[in-house]
């Protein structure tokens, strides 16, 4: 089982992750780690305190020689901004923040709460992604993430290049759409509002067979949709068309299938299908397509013009705490989806094809193809087979 815990408040020392069963024999590279964390610190609308940041990796424990050991993986990264005991009890708690929730169901401060429920957090998630698409990179599975809407403002994406993505100052594949974005952020800015959007992530190379339709707990896209979920301030996640598919008939959502001779190597096995409406997923089981998740992120409830709450105190009307924050993190949220959605994938191939080290799962993955090709070219030549 591939796994980890985080640990660590927004303004404390430092935020601490703990990776186990990351297969041995994979070359840790903390230069991809960290241009991955440099990018969720990035995007138009961030706040001053990513200019306080510089989050690189700290890597404790299991690797030698700057390779995976297949012992527990300890990743650290510093706050400079560590001044959570000079901070002050905030006395009305934020709408749409877990302020009130959390004071109440852990019987402490707001401050105690909000430190730890802070996005923040999410830097050692992005880490932790990042690692596991360094093992998916070895396998040729490859994970890309993008923004495909900000503050109601559709860019739907023009092509899928990269350099196309990490050159728009809101990380999307549309450089028709980012000046009204960027405009749009500037307004919510002046009003002391702040923005939300729809971010996508697309593996390709995945082949047949990630999850399973015998448990519930084991589909893939169960196990994607929670990842994603527990991103803060997203509020919905979707599978391919999502939503959408309720609003069509059938014939216009199921996606057909033909077959095409194939290269003994395709991990498709020759099956095709011309359009990919069940995003790479079906029966919570990966069907060798490119696997489609979206999520959408609610605009940041803590607002520089505040909005209505109540004294904790003497219970009176009064305005809501101010913590320093983003106008919009969309951008920021698309690079923790994508390596939210990294992480579920490794696990699942850690899962599937058992292996402690990365050589091992290669051959695991190499003979479970051999025996589904074999599989294909003997199991329906049964006359006998039910119709």
């Amino acid at each position: 089982m591939l796994r980890y815990l985080t640990a660590g408040e927004s303004h404390g020392p430092a935020l601490t992750t703990i990776v186990e069963g990351f297969p041995s024999g994979v070359t840790l590279d903390a230069e991809f780690i960290n241009f991955e964390l440099k990018r969720r610190q990035g995007g138009y609308g961030r706040g001053k305190r990513q200019t306080l940041e510089t989050d690189r990796i700290i890597v404790e424990s299991g690797t030698y020689h700057n390779v995976t050991t297949g012992g527990p993986i300890t990743i650290r990264l510093v706050n400079n901004d560590a001044k959570l005991e000079r901070l002050q009890e905030p006395s009305s708690p934020r709408g749409g923040h877990i302020d009130l929730a959390g004071s109440i169901n852990y019987q402490t401060g707001i401050r105690q709460v909000l430190e730890r429920a802070s996005a923040r957090e999410t830097a050692l998630r992005v880490a932790v992604g990042a690692l596991a698409r360094v093992l998916l990179r070895e396998l040729d599975i490859h994970v890309f993430g993008y923004v495909s809407e900000l503050g109601g403002i559709a860019a739907p994406p023009l092509s899928f290049d990269q350099a196309v993505r990490d050159a728009s100052p809101v990380y999307t594949l549309n450089p028709e759409a980012d000046a009204k974005i960027v405009a749009a952020i500037d307004a919510a800015k002046e009003t002391g509002d702040t923005l939300g959007g729809i971010m996508e992530a697309i593996v390709t190379g995945c082949p047949i067979g990630l999850g399973s339709h015998a448990q519930w707990d084991r589909k893939l896209d169960a196990r994607l949709a929670l990842a994603v979920m527990s991103i803060q301030a997203v509020k919905g996640v979707e599978i391919g068309l999502g939503i959408e598919a309720a609003k069509r008939p059938g014939s216009k959502v199921m996606d057909p299938i033909r077959y095409e001779p194939s290269d003994p190597n395709d991990r498709r096995f020759g099956f095709r299908r011309p359009t990919n409406n069940a995003g790479g997923i079906e029966g919570g089981t990966s069907n060798g397509e490119p696997i489609v998740v979206r999520a959408s992120k609610k605009p940041i409830s803590t607002l520089a013009n505040r909005g209505p709450s109540v004294n904790m105190i003497t219970k009176e009307a009064s305005p809501a705490a101010y913590e320093r924050s983003d106008v919009c993190a969309v951008p920021a949220a698309s690079v923790i989806v994508e390596n939210v959605v990294a992480f579920e994938i490794a696990s699942a191939i850690v899962e599937k094809y058992v292996g402690t080290s990365v050589s091992a799962i290669k051959a695991a993955m190499a003979a479970m193809h051999e025996l589904n090709r074999e599989h294909l070219a003997t199991a329906y030549r049964n006359e006998k087979l039910p119709t």
